[in-house]
Formats: C-alpha cells, sequence, structure tokens
C-alpha cells in the first residue's frame, strides 16, 4: 500500500491492487493542486469546500460522506460522527471520522475533529495501525489535544495534516506549524514523500511519519 499527502486533509492512498481512494478532496481558497488520478472511491468526512471538491476529481467513484459501514473493491469502510469544533457540533457541524481496511491495514482518517473523542467513539474506531490526525489547531484540535487523541487510539504510525506548509503562502497564518505537535512526541520522526507499507512493516516504521506536500 501507498500513502501520499496533497495538502490539507487530503491523502491519496493505492493499495497493491490498485484500487484508489481520495480523502477530502479540497478546493479554493486553498493553492494546493489535486493528484491527477482517476480514484476508485472518494471519502468526503464534512461538507466545506476545503474538504468536499468532488467535482475535481476525474472519473466514475463511489462517494462515501455519511456514517456507514460498507465494503467497495476490496476496501472495508467505517464512518464514525464526531464533530467539527469542541461544542458538540453547534459552531462548525458534523464530522465523520473514516476508518479503512486497506491490504488488511487499519487507516483512520480524523477529517476535521474538533474535540479529543470520548469513550464511545475510541471505542467505535477500535484498533489503528496508521492515523491521519489534524494537528494545526484553529479550526481543528490543536497540537496538545492531537497529542491526546493520538494516545486514545494508540497508532503504530501517526501522519499528521491539515497544518501549515510553505505552499500555502499567506494563507498560512490561519494554521499552526506541525512542529507543535512533533515537539509533543517522544517517538521516532521521519519525513518521507511517500509512505509504501506493508501488514508486516508497519513496527519497523512505527512512530511519526511527516509526508511532503506532494505539488504536481
Amino acid at each position: 500500500m501507498r500513502i501520499q499527502w496533497f495538502g490539507q486533509s487530503c491523502f491519496m492512498i493505492i493499495s497493491d491492487s490498485g484500487v484508489t481512494i481520495i480523502t477530502d478532496p479540497f478546493g479554493k481558497p486553498l493553492p494546493y493542486r489535486l493528484p491527477d488520478k482517476q480514484p476508485d472511491i472518494v471519502t468526503v468526512s464534512h461538507d466545506h469546500p476545503d474538504h468536499n471538491n468532488t467535482k475535481a476529481l476525474k472519473g466514475n467513484f463511489e462517494l462515501v460522506k455519511k456514517p456507514v459501514e460498507t465494503e467497495i473493491k476490496g476496501v472495508k469502510i467505517k464512518g464514525i460522527v464526531t464533530y467539527h469544533d469542541n461544542s458538540g457540533g453547534k459552531k462548525r457541524g458534523q464530522n465523520i471520522v473514516f476508518k479503512l481496511t486497506v491490504d488488511e491495514i487499519t487507516i483512520c482518517h480524523l477529517g476535521d475533529l474538533g474535540h479529543v473523542l470520548n469513550e464511545d467513539q475510541v471505542q467505535a474506531i477500535g484498533d489503528v495501525d496508521i492515523l491521519l490526525l489534524p494537528v494545526g489547531g484553529r479550526v481543528t484540535i490543536d497540537s496538545v489535544d492531537a497529542a491526546a487523541v493520538k494516545a486514545q487510539l494508540h497508532p503504530i504510525i501517526t501522519i499528521p495534516m491539515h497544518f501549515r506548509t510553505k505552499a500555502m503562502g499567506l494563507f498560512g497564518i490561519l494554521f499552526n506549524n506541525v512542529s507543535n505537535f512533533l515537539d509533543l512526541t517522544a517517538d521516532q520522526k521521519i519525513e518521507l514523500s511517500e509512505l509504501a507499507v506493508t501488514k508486516e512493516e508497519l513496527e519497523e516504521k512505527s512512530g511519526v511519519i511527516t509526508l511532503s506536500y506532494q505539488q504536481i
């Protein structure tokens, strides 16, 4: 399985058999560019323009934007209801956490999570191999709460997302740097352009992996 990060909460996950998943495709005002590949599956955590720009993607794909349990082309998908803020969605609405099982690896994409998880949510998510975790604060959990959520879910690999990058220019002032989160964890820290991993390799790559923005 391969995972690339295209900015904000948008990842491209490609299974060993070639099934392609794109998460939270963004639109304006973000200056990033979406991957130029036709996906098989697209997940959308919430209907904000920096996460739901499905019209910009190619081809006919299966769109999952509700808290359902389903299986598409061998990928198991489970959606769990959370919130985009710490007041039960009163400020920014609902957020869906998606747990994906790809090549026997469980990936948890937290979307724009705005709060530390409660016990029911932790149990609903269950075991996590790879956690895609917002850390930039302001409109999501900040580095402190992100560290708390990481401790709740005990992933083998954590990949930060939704933080400031140079590509964002002045727009980046709305988010914190990833270093704020990295300073709070004692785990092994690695920076990669792409994560390629099998179930058997998870433990040897354990820790926090920061994926560089894939500018295309």
